[in-house]
């Protein structure tokens, strides 16, 4: 994810990355076209790097203790979601963050999705009338490895997180309820504590439902889509495909950093926040309880 952000970056003109830390050599080594300084501990980065701001791509169960070395360097804070494999995590990097006068946004990065963005208006202004129902499909080309899916806290904090942040998001509701079921079809050998594929149905507390659904495994490829239901009309909403879908999430990288950076010289937030991303682990948590 990393090197994915690397790319997006590359693309800005706004944002520019002059630091990257790395702890394996063998992943130093490979980024040796980049022109930034590339340290092996995060530590020497915050004492010998200008640096204006920190976006921290690493395994989920790490977020917190990168979250809290950057904060007590005094540099604003990008963090990949899910901000931890828990609740209690991103309310404790809030809560760090918070205390160093520092600024927390976590990468939520479908908030920048310009598709995504219009139909969140039509909601807003009504003109799909009280909603129905909004499903999201989240279904990925390929497994991951075994290592990284035992570490992940499973298809619900992994990739679920998405989902539940988008729902509410662009539903502008809460999530009061959730219902979850898991597919028992597996890869041999399956990764205990990690379904490749679920389901959860979601009560809204503007009287509606959602729908979320995962998959670890899309051989046609990676897709993300969403469709609302409302009195007044329907929208489909295919926003990531196996055509193009690449250049989508790169795009909205981009865009999601550069809001990031306009959000730390003064500018108004876009993005997520930790409350934002305690509430979609909460959810989490929650549709895993509920197996």
């Amino acid at each position: 994810m990393g090197k994915t952000h690397l790319r997006a970056l590359a693309r800005s003109e706004t944002v520019e990355v002059v630091a990257v830390t790395e702890t394996s050599e063998a992943v130093r080594t490979s980024l040796s076209g980049y022109s930034g300084r590339v340290f092996g501990e995060l530590a020497s980065m915050l004492a010998e790097a200008a640096l204006d701001g920190v976006l921290v791509a690493a395994p989920s169960a790490i977020h917190l203790d990168i979250v809290t070395q950057v904060a007590s360097a005094h540099l604003p804070i990008l963090c990949e979601k899910p901000c931890g494999l828990a609740a209690a995590d991103a309310a404790a990097a809030a809560r760090i963050a918070e205390a160093s006068g520092v600024r927390l946004q976590v990468a939520y990065w479908r908030r920048f999705v310009p598709e995504l963005q219009r139909l969140k208006a039509r909601i807003e202004c009504g003109a799909l009338g009280e909603i129905y129902c909004i499903l999201c499909y989240q279904w990925d080309e390929d497994l991951p490895t075994a290592a990284f899916r035992a570490k992940s806290g499973g298809i619900f904090i992994d990739m679920g997180v998405h989902e539940f942040d988008q729902l509410r998001w662009l539903s502008g509701q809460e999530v009061t309820r959730v219902q979850a079921t898991v597919a028992r079809v597996a890869s041999v050998p399956a990764v205990p504590g990690d379904a490749e594929s679920a389901a959860v149905l979601c009560t809204l507390s503007g009287g509606g439902t959602g729908i979320v659904s995962l998959g670890r495994k899309h051989a046609p490829g990676d897709i993300c889509r969403v469709e609302v239901f409302g009195r007044e009309g329907a929208v489909a909403c295919p926003f990531l495909g196996p055509e193009g879908g690449e250049e989508t999430f790169l795009h909205a990288l981009m865009l999601q950093a550069e809001g990031f950076a306009s959000w730390v010289q003064g500018g108004s937030a876009a993005g997520a926040t930790a409350a934002d991303a305690m509430a979609a682990l909460e959810l989490a948590e929650q549709a895993s309880r509920d197996l």
